[in-house]
């Protein structure tokens, strides 16, 4: 039985189609990661799994448990931390603590003891009678998770945990996640929008856009898939791009070309073979090249090659403050 597992699933909000025939399976004990800009369909999955939102059509499984069916038992089965903090900053840890356990019906003589083991594990106990309006961005995120750590689930699902934090802060709130995961050995469901953060944390990955699944693999694998190097190009004409990518195309030991306005990223087993032919070709042809570069595959380039665009940090913040706002209305 899987931890996670969803079949065709589908989301509409009245013309437009936020999940598109998803289906995946998260193993038990497993990292699993979505990857994708804000708006591609992955907060929106999350809070079908996570039971706020019932699917169009299709079906999702915590556990065995249908969340349409069965969302009592779905809920007793999963943690969820949301991209906002819901802690009230004007009660301290501990206080804010006391009324997720009460919440979630952790009885009374349970509740000191699993309140300490989580403010132990996320390094807190200091600060645990200081109210919350005193904590930095990154001790708030780390109360959220310890208040959906606080009854045990088997499946911890984190909705962009380290948005809007500095990157020491980000990379410190991986490795609380990882000791997390090594300490109850629970599975844990991941959105983001950071490549970092999925090449670091996540046993598989699947890339979202525009609704639908990509690929689903390790993100080695992914890597790897790309080949051994990646050439990235910028033109200053954009132009001439369809071009310059038809030329690319047809040398040997290219695997894939993408292209996003000026941008050209072509994928190879052999850049030192391929870019004196780049050379040739631009000069011959009067294409200028404002830049060129030559690396190692990234979780970036997987994406592009899926995709091909970017995740744009424009974009991002575009992209959540209109998934904000669907949401609001459709509470309202």
């Amino acid at each position: 039985m899987y931890s996670v597992e969803t079949r065709s699933l589908v989301k509409s909000f009245k013309d437009v189609t936020a999940v598109n025939d998803v289906s995946f399976y998260v193993e038990q004990g497993e990292i699993f990661g979505f990857l994708g800009p804000n708006g591609a369909g992955k907060s929106t999955t999350m809070m079908i799994l996570t039971t706020l939102l019932k699917p169009t059509s299709g079906q999702a499984l915590i556990n065995g448990y249908d969340v349409s069916i069965n969302p009592k038992d779905v809920r007793e089965n999963i943690g969820y931390v949301q991209q906002e903090s819901t802690v009230d900053e004007y009660l301290t840890g501990r206080e804010n603590l006391i009324l997720q356990a009460k919440l979630n019906h952790i009885p009374k003589n349970q509740i000191d003891s699993r309140i300490d083991e989580v403010l132990e594990l996320i390094e807190l106990t200091e600060k645990q009678n200081e109210p919350v309006v005193t904590y930095s961005g990154g001790m708030r995120k780390r109360l959220d998770i310890a208040g959906g750590l606080l009854h045990r689930p088997k499946v911890l699902f984190l909705d962009e945990p380290t948005v809007g934090l500095d990157i020491q802060t980000r990379r410190k709130i991986w490795e609380y996640i990882k000791k997390i995961h090594d300490e109850f050995e629970m599975t844990i469901f991941l959105t983001t929008h950071y490549m970092e953060e999925a090449d670091q944390l996540c046993d598989r990955i699947g890339i979202i856009d525009g609704g639908k699944i990509q690929v689903i693999d390790s993100p080695q694998n992914m890597k790897n898939s790309m080949g051994n190097e990646v050439i990235s190009i910028i033109l200053n004409d954009e132009k001439q791009t369809r071009e310059f990518i038809d030329y690319i195309s047809k040398i040997s030991n290219v695997k894939n070309v993408k292209s996003d306005g000026v941008k050209i990223t072509v994928f190879v087993s052999s850049g030192t073979e391929v870019l004196p032919k780049i050379f040739e070709f631009s000069s011959s042809n009067g294409i200028k090249i404002n830049s060129i570069s030559l690396t190692q595959p990234t979780l970036d380039d997987v994406f592009i090659s899926y995709t091909g665009h970017e995740i744009r940090d424009d974009d991002t913040k575009f992209n959540r403050r209109r998934e904000h706002a669907k949401m609001k209305r459709l509470r309202s």
